[in-house]
């Protein structure tokens, strides 16, 4: 059995809450297509690329659009989510999310982003976290959507670590199954009926501990 050598965190939802800018981005999208859909239905996104989103969204309203429009709309979607984020502070990072990593750090494990977001760097500028991270892998490095396992096997290259040495902690199912499809450990940050498949499920960041870190 391998020894975790590295964390790898998913952004949204773990670190900081921004689905909360997504949806009302997206939300403003869908309205002026003259549409509207709930924020249970905004929970499918979750972990889930731009475009992607961008489709399932507009197949909700019955909405068909070239691949040029879908372009368009997904850049008309980004700018709206890019101004409500470039307000953003360090009283946004979720509890817990600050002391884990800088203890991870103090106790020499290497850590890495894994997000799907394009805006990553953004938002850990904002909030003051991109010192604590030795790795930044997001939707401008990778193609491929979680469950796929590629942002996460970037990161582990990126570290220079083996997969089977990487914990990855998510709050998305399919960011739990990238890493196990990976074959890494997964902590969940959610609810523990929803995320199964996770080594552990904690409420949040605020739960962790090296005890916990190194029993996995």
């Amino acid at each position: 059995m391998s020894k975790i050598k590295a964390c790898i965190f998913d952004l949204d939802g773990v670190i900081v809450d921004t689905a909360v800018y997504h949806y009302k981005a997206w939300r403003r999208l869908a309205n002026q297509l003259g549409f509207d859909f709930t924020e249970e239905q905004n929970e499918e996104l979750k972990g889930i690329s731009r475009i992607e989103s961008l489709k399932i969204i507009l197949n909700w309203g019955g909405v068909t659009k070239s691949d040029d429009e879908l372009q368009e709309l997904a850049t008309l979607k980004n700018n709206w989510y890019v101004e409500m984020i470039s307000k953003m502070t360090p009283k946004e990072i979720l509890p817990g999310a600050h002391e884990f990593l800088v203890l991870v750090k103090e106790n020499q494990y290497l850590t890495a982003l894994g997000s799907a977001s394009k805006n990553s760097e953004m938002i850990l500028n904002q909030i003051g976290l991109t010192d604590l991270f030795d790795a930044l892998v997001d939707g401008n490095k990778v193609t491929k959507s979680k469950p796929n396992p590629e942002v996460f096997l970037v990161g582990a290259k990126e570290l220079n670590v083996e997969p089977d040495e990487c914990v990855v902690f998510e709050d998305a199912i399919a960011g739990v199954q990238a890493a196990k499809a990976g074959g890494m450990k997964a902590v969940g940050i959610g609810k523990a009926a929803v995320l199964k498949e996770a080594d552990l499920v904690v409420a949040g960041l605020f739960e962790m501990t090296l005890e916990k870190l190194q029993n996995l």
